[in-house]
């Protein structure tokens, strides 16, 4: 590990967020490619000038606070506030003893999200997130022991990671995933984000389904001056669709049910993104082709 990271991690909040303002800005500068991405998938969701400028400094703010949340001592608390917004919606479905899976898009802070979770509900259940490990070897490392932490466990996106999300589920337990992220080939469909075929996962609607688990919303935005977070947390926008049994003699329409699954989930994204458009990650190549997957075109 850099010795300047420890450093960065006893760097106040706002100090941080200053500096990473500073190195959005030179990230999206020095990359003809970032910034076309960047340009180009926030024109698609009709983000406004201003706020697409603001999500150039945002993005770089995200990179900078991860070292104060990741090398915090296990046993701490965020350092930072953290104001809750509808908490009572997870009271409610920890009470419901069904599982609990929590969504969130690339905006915000959503290691905080997660951290949030655990500090305040994980000794009620605690959670267990899905992430996509580093290609780095030193930042996979990382981000296996900087992430584990008192009632927060992770999973990789990859077989292992979903059978262990399907045990921690089987047990009531709650699941934290970003839907947004694009998927690795065959577990994911076409569906429309902000009017656009994303390959979009699946994963997410098919536990649900099968467990019966709650779906919920959350996020974690800054708030100005660095002054702190607020989690919000909302249902999703419309409900998951059934998936009807079999008609005799007939199989279900599976990818269909896939992919209305899909759409729908999206389109939850879609509405927490419209709250906090400067603070999405629309650099990232949400709109990418996995390898080996065909074009396809959102039902």
């Amino acid at each position: 590990m850099t010795p300047l990271l420890p450093w960065l991690a006893r760097r106040p909040l706002r100090q941080l967020h200053a500096l990473g303002a500073a190195l959005g800005w030179a990230a999206y500068l020095a990359s003809p490619s970032y910034r076309r991405r960047l340009r180009t998938n926030a024109a698609l969701a009709g983000v406004p000038d201003v706020q697409r400028r603001q999500s150039v400094a945002e993005a770089g703010k995200l990179v900078m606070e991860l070292p104060r949340l990741w090398l915090r001592p296990p046993g701490r608390t965020i350092d930072d506030p953290v104001q809750w917004h509808r908490a009572e919606l997870i009271e409610q479905a920890l009470d419901a003893g069904r599982g609990l899976i929590l969504l969130t898009p690339h905006m915000g802070s959503f290691e905080v999200a997660a951290q949030a979770y655990a500090e305040r509900f994980g000794a009620r259940q605690p959670i267990t997130v899905l992430y996509r490990p580093a290609r780095q070897r030193w930042l996979r490392e990382l981000e296996e022991t900087a992430r584990a932490r008192p009632a927060l466990a992770t999973a990789p996106a990859n077989l292992a990671g979903v059978r262990q999300l399907m045990r921690a589920l089987r047990q009531g337990q709650t699941l934290g995933m970003l839907p947004d992220q694009v998927p690795p080939d065959g577990m994911g469909v076409w569906a429309p984000f902000f009017g656009q075929p994303a390959y979009t996962m699946t994963l997410a609607a098919r536990l649900a389904q099968q467990q019966g688990a709650v779906v919920l919303l959350i996020w974690a935005e800054r708030l100005p001056r660095g002054s702190g977070y607020r989690v919000g947390l909302q249902p999703l926008a419309e409900s998951l669709p059934p998936l009807s049994p079999s008609p005799p003699g007939r199989g279900a329409d599976e990818e269909h049910w896939m992919a209305q699954a899909a759409a729908c989930i999206n389109r939850s994204m879609e509405a927490v993104i419209a709250q906090r458009p400067e603070q999405y990650l629309w650099g990232y190549h949400r709109y990418k082709q996995p390898r080996s997957v065909a074009a396809g075109v959102a039902l």
